[in-house]
């Protein structure tokens, strides 16, 4: 018993090994910096593109292009956390995170502002769920589905806290000294948690976590069930990113005000806490591809049932709730995507290059759904049209079970 209690920690899958203040600095810092790099962009940006005259399919194409350099750098901080743990790259994320806000709260000019947002694609590649996942993962395995759940649980909350809390401070001061604030809270949260609380010996992973004998990263990134899983989440991805930033225009288009669609947007966060203390079950009880095609129909029917609602308040509201109910679901649905059919020897390396395509998908959407909205007649057609991608990545998910070439190679 000795022996094995000590192979355990040795290898990582102890609770030994686990820093125990990680999972709740997690947590803290997920809301924040969701909250403040990604979610206060919606609620500010028409008042961004009021006071300076910038075109809002430029400003949006800004933010576009930081969750482009997300995806990019996703992969190589990916490499990074595999082989050395989250510490120095969640901390230094955290840094440029504070940075990258301030710089855009300060931008004289349209180039500027975009720089910043450049850098804080940087910013969000190493301190958003990906790299907390790649943690998560390998200091908790194999229990690591109850943590991932706990984090992103908080996480759902990001634009719960900060959408109002955004919409509050804009409307007392300018959305330059809001994001000055917003910045200021950033570093007070996130730079020292990471500092502090990520800590502990990065472990190697054990041959108790990997679910099944895989290959090489490449061997594994070579499949077809890979390609397709990676086609069906940015599918997936596209939906949710261009509805989430599209939500805010949805509703004012049909005459409720910046502030009543900024809680329709924070409480469909709240839906978002709630999808994810379901998907523990729906684990247990389904399997990944038969899970995986559900959560990314029930999207697609969301999507659809807010283009065809146009109100009253609270449907839509209700309606928020819901989508962000699945929302929820699929973000655990990709943060274990990897450790259901292939383990988590590689898994930050995998998920990395299963998180490029999405993240790409997730950047293009906001600028793509601005400037087709018009020409399709309005942001309610633009949902229908995002159904139909949905509903589309439904049929690549029934493709992305493992092959047993996969599972076999050594």
């Amino acid at each position: 018993m000795t022996d094995t209690r000590a192979g355990t920690a040795a290898t990582g899958t102890g609770a030994r090994s686990r820093p125990r203040a990680a999972l709740p600095a997690l947590c803290a810092t997920q809301i924040t910096s969701w909250g403040i790099v990604y979610y206060a962009f919606p609620v500010l940006n028409p008042q961004i593109t009021a006071a300076t005259g910038w075109p809002a399919g430029v400003t949006a194409a800004a933010f576009s292009a930081a969750l482009l350099v997300s995806a990019v750098a996703g992969i190589r901080v990916g490499r990074i956390i595999d082989r050395h743990g989250p510490r120095t790259v969640m901390t230094t994320g955290s840094v440029i995170g504070v940075l990258s806000i301030l710089i855009v709260a300060l931008a004289p000019n349209l180039p500027v502002f975009i720089v910043g947002w450049l850098l804080a694609g940087l910013a969000m590649a190493s301190t958003f769920y990906q790299p907390a996942f790649a943690a998560l993962t390998r200091w908790w395995a194999p229990d690591h589905v109850r943590a991932l759940t706990i984090v992103t649980l908080a996480g759902g909350l990001a634009s719960t806290v900060f959408a109002p809390l955004t919409a509050a401070l804009a409307d007392h001061l300018s959305w330059r000294a809001t994001y000055v604030v917003l910045a200021l809270i950033l570093a007070a949260v996130t730079i020292p948690a990471h500092a502090l609380a990520l800590k502990a010996p990065w472990p190697e992973p054990s041959i108790s976590t990997t679910l099944h004998p895989v290959g090489s990263t490449d061997q594994v990134a070579r499949t077809r069930p890979f390609w397709m899983l990676a086609v069906t989440l940015t599918l997936s991805a596209f939906t949710v990113s261009a509805a989430v930033i599209a939500l805010v225009p949805l509703m004012t288009e049909r005459g409720y005000t910046s502030t009543e669609a900024a809680w329709a947007l924070g409480l469909g966060g709240a839906g978002q806490t709630l999808g994810r203390t379901l998907y523990a079950t729906l684990a247990r009880r389904t399997s990944p591809t038969t899970r995986t095609i559900a959560l990314v129909a029930l999207g697609a029917v969301t999507t659809a049932a807010l283009a065809l609602t146009p109100g009253p308040y609270a449907l839509l509201v209700a309606l928020s709730v819901v989508a962000g109910t699945v929302r929820g679901n699929l973000t655990l649905l990709q943060a274990t995507a990897i450790t259901d059919r292939w383990g988590t020897t590689h898994y930050g390396r995998l998920s990395g290059l299963l998180a490029a395509p999405t993240t790409t998908a997730a950047a293009i959407a906001p600028f793509a759904g601005a400037v087709v909205a018009a020409p399709l007649g309005g942001y309610p057609q633009l949902f229908i049209a995002l159904a139909a991608v949905s509903a589309a990545a439904c049929i690549t998910a029934l493709k992305t079970s493992p092959t047993k070439v996969a599972s076999s190679q050594s």
